[in-house]
């Protein structure tokens, strides 16, 4: 963190050298990275690359064994209040309480984050009104599709407008059009709004349209860099070649 404020950056979410293990098992070894305002981000892995335990530890279910994590300079472990008040999160999993209405689901939300009266009314209306749920407002979220639910939990997020936004392989289970739709959604809200972005994924799609990609896998950071910088350094034509040669097992290498 020191070295990143002494070169003038200022990110606004940092991982510092974390590592998390389960027993004998290792699920993150030592992976650093960063993430600045307006930033859109890729984590990705294949599956069990160690990408849902470093978003347990992003939201602070779970602690990291060593290192240390940063939001609005704010360390979440020593200070997990303000620190987890700068993240916005849409888990794999739906999360959403399903004989909830939509706003129900929206003002429990608010009120966790200190947002009642007007000010939750007005910005619960608005992401509902950006994600064209406003006539759904009041219906069940069981009775929601898979993309609206998704869309409900992106509203939900962004209703006490975080710094950054986690996204833990949040298209998972979602028609390639909703899936499409999500992910053009969070890429205007980066570019307009300045919200940075943490978008986990093992879908190579999802991951070209990033500032930066992060190559994870068996918990251990591979490489880094621009979606065309990757590909020339591994040597390949697209992405997904690059990917496939950078986490092929030594018998499966080229």
């Amino acid at each position: 963190m020191a070295a990143l404020l002494a070169k003038g950056l200022s990110p606004i979410l940092v991982v510092d050298q974390v590592s998390k293990s389960y027993g004998q098992r290792m699920a993150l070894a030592g992976i650093s990275l960063v993430v600045h305002a307006g930033e859109f981000v890729a984590l990705l892995g294949p599956n069990g690359a160690g990408k849902t335990t470093l978003f347990q530890l992003l939201s602070g279910l779970f602690v990291a064994d060593s290192g240390a994590i940063y939001v609005r300079g704010q360390d979440i472990r020593r200070d997990p209040v303000p620190a987890l008040a700068g993240i916005g999160i849409v888990f794999q999993q739906s999360t959403l309480d399903l004989d909830l209405t939509v706003v129900a689901n929206l003002r429990f939300h608010a009120r966790l984050h200190g947002l009642t009266g007007k000010q939750a009314h007005a910005r619960i209306a608005a992401e509902l009104a950006r994600l064209g749920l406003s006539s759904q407002a009041g219906d069940l979220a069981r009775e929601l599709s898979g993309g609206n639910r998704r869309k409900v939990e992106l509203a939900r997020a962004l209703v006490h407008e975080p710094a950054v936004l986690l996204m833990d392989e949040a298209t998972v289970g979602l028609d390639p059009a909703s899936r499409r739709q999500l992910l053009d959604y969070v890429l205007e809200l980066h570019d307009r709004h300045g919200v940075g972005v943490l978008w986990a994924t093992h879908l190579v799609d999802e991951a070209e349209a990033a500032d930066r990609v992060i190559i994870l896998h068996r918990g251990r950071l591979l490489r880094e860099g621009a979606p065309a910088q990757l590909v020339a350094e591994a040597g390949a034509q697209s992405l997904a070649e690059a990917f496939l040669r950078l986490t092929a097992s030594p018998a499966e290498a080229p």
